[in-house]
């Protein structure tokens, strides 16, 4: 009988990080993998399930997303003691939280851990101060016994140069998709015109949705009847009052659709029908649903950012804007919705970079190879 090498992911199972593992897990092999799955108690009341089906051992503990004294130390407890019990070969944590407190207990049980933050956490604050705070707890954290497994080539640079990690305690698996079934028809109301663009992005400082309505207001001087559809808003929304006051100032009442949280087959039949797909993050680990439109064959304008600059190439499938300009934003917009045969050549440059690095069931041996080999350590 063949030993099977124990996986224990730890993670705040929320958005990119969720998605994560729920992809990654039926496509390991199980013959040679077993699993075990730390989540934080509120994050989620959908089980996970492996490749054959069959549902993961589950632990859950108080993993938040702020920081909080008593329940960051008594999630470290926790996870001591499930790895006491469970006696992983190796621990994967995902996002900073959960990294954090991952790192803390496999180096206490002096177990091989590894990190993917899926975009760090010092990345997402407007506060300098808490930049610096954040920053610096990963460094200090990244002189343990860890290695950084960054999903994208961005990420990778980031752990090298800003947090101080060695070259080669950095290695890189890229997340990736399925490719997309057959698109199934719409099952919510559509309220929004035949004719769209489109975007994946919560109201929040990450996602930068007020630039998304600035550039919308100047693509509307030269096309009125521009309309976009603004998926994913609802769950963590903290800037929507802001984002919906500027559609008001602006009078786009008529061309911007902000839909909450919807199912992901209904999310690919909006991704599918749009004239192309844009985005203004600050910043990415390596967002899912921009794989998922270069899956479903799209175009595409977002900004020069981590995670985005990792699958789109300026000219080659969509165009990326440098220092959030709003008016190159709208004058890109404007050039794919008027010239047909750029935008044509610019799908057809997506779908064939999804096959060749973002389609899973091509690149899970990579991931596969790199537990074991981990485990061997």
């Amino acid at each position: 009988m063949v030993t099977k090498t124990k996986i224990l992911f730890i993670l705040h199972a929320v958005g990119g990080v969720g998605v994560w593992l729920r992809i990654i897990l039926p496509q390991l092999n199980p013959e040679l993998f077993d699993f075990v799955i730390i989540h934080g108690k509120t994050d989620t009341d959908t089980a996970f399930t492996d490749k054959n089906g069959n549902l993961v051992k589950t632990y859950t503990t108080t993993i938040d997303r702020n920081i909080n004294v008593s329940k960051d130390y008594n999630a470290i407890r926790d996870c001591i003691a499930f790895i006491d019990k469970e006696n992983p070969d190796v621990i994967h944590c995902h996002s900073s939280k959960a990294g954090v407190i991952g790192k803390i207990a496999g180096a206490i049980k002096k177990k091989p851990v590894f990190y993917t933050p899926h975009a760090y956490s010092f990345l997402s604050s407007e506060s300098v101060l808490k930049q610096k705070i954040y920053l610096g707890i990963e460094q200090v954290l990244s002189r343990f016994n860890n290695k950084v497994l960054a999903c994208s080539l961005s990420e990778k640079n980031r752990a090298i140069k800003d947090v101080g990690h060695k070259k080669k305690k950095v290695l890189v698996f890229e997340n990736g998709i399925k490719p997309i079934p057959k698109i199934t028809p719409l099952r919510i109301e559509k309220t929004w015109p035949d004719r769209y663009i489109c975007s994946v992005a919560r109201p929040s400082f990450q996602k930068n949705v007020e630039l998304t309505i600035e550039v919308i207001r100047q693509v509307q001087e030269k096309i009125p009847g521009i309309h976009i559809v603004i998926m994913g808003v609802g769950f963590h929304s903290p800037n929507l009052e802001k984002v919906t006051n500027l559609i008001k100032l602006y009078g786009l009442e008529e061309n911007v659709t902000l839909l909450p949280w919807t199912e992901r087959e209904d999310i690919f039949h909006i991704i599918n029908k749009a004239s192309l797909y844009i985005s203004t993050a600050r910043y990415e680990g390596l967002p899912y649903a921009v794989i998922e439109a270069m899956a479903l064959k799209k175009s595409f304008v977002v900004t020069d950012a981590d995670g985005n600059r990792d699958l789109i190439e300026d000219g080659e499938n969509g165009y990326l804007i440098k220092d959030e300009n709003s008016a190159a934003f709208a004058t890109k917009i404007i050039a794919l919705i008027q010239h047909n045969d750029k935008r044509i050549l610019f799908e057809n440059k997506s779908i064939e970079k999804f096959n060749a690095r973002f389609n899973i069931e091509n690149t899970i041996p990579l991931l596969e190879q790199i537990y074991l080999q981990e485990a061997l350590n």
